[in-house]
């Protein structure tokens, strides 16, 4: 309770600008909350959907990994999807890489999606925090100038530990943000390697796959 007390009564001394800032961090720690949500789903259906589509390109069940792309949410089959569509229409390695690639520059932007922002509302809250330490320092020397003065010394030193608690706020606020901003940007780029990985690993195995028929076709000829 006493904790709660001293939180509640150092937001109260922080002046109007401690607000904004709350708004600021509510909002930041909104989006990073729903991104880390987003990522985890995507990293574990992506791990799900590798699975499903590794024993199909074994079997070249061409059809399934398509209709698979089409209907799992999952990035990664979207990917191979891609690649698999560019497969039925030129068979070079090429072509298929190409398309794994726009495939996967089309899903980048969804996992990288708001990250960004949390960047920029730390920065925002460090700035409202010093705009706000600003303002009332000078609400306090002009104050204290009209003040008698045998006050100034004590009214000048309280005045300036209200007006450092809306930098300090600012702070507070920005830490945690740039914490999840720098959490998210490593997550995303883990899920990315996995997918560039896993689009690897896939055209190796359907050109494996096309070597291992045109040499069985030309012994039979």
């Amino acid at each position: 309770m006493d904790f709660l007390n001293v939180v509640v009564r150092f937001f109260q001394e922080g002046g109007p600008f401690m607000f904004p800032i709350a708004i600021v961090l509510a909002l930041g720690l909104a989006i990073a909350i729903e991104r880390f949500v987003f990522l985890g789903s995507a990293r574990r259906t992506n791990k799900k959907a590798f699975a499903q589509i590794e024993p199909m390109l074994s079997a070249r069940q061409f059809d399934k990994i398509l209709q698979l792309g089409q209907q799992n949410r999952a990035p990664v089959s979207r990917v191979i999807a891609a690649g698999i569509a560019r497969l039925k229409l030129s068979p070079r390695r090429e072509d298929v890489e190409y398309a794994m690639e726009e495939g996967l520059m089309e899903t980048i932007p969804r996992l990288e999606k708001r990250t960004p922002y949390l960047g920029t509302l730390a920065n925002i809250s460090t700035l409202l925090g010093l705009l706000g330490t600003i303002i009332g320092l000078i609400a306090a020397f002009s104050a204290v100038a009209n003040a008698d003065p045998a006050e100034k010394a004590s009214l000048l030193s309280q005045s300036i530990s209200v007006a450092m608690n809306t930098t300090a706020f600012g702070l507070i606020a920005a830490i945690p943000l740039l914490a999840c901003h720098s959490l998210l940007q490593t997550k995303t780029t883990e899920i990315v390697d996995s997918m560039e990985m896993a689009g690897v690993k896939c055209i190796n195995l359907l050109m494996s796959r096309q070597g291992v028929s045109a040499s069985t076709r030309a012994s039979d000829e």
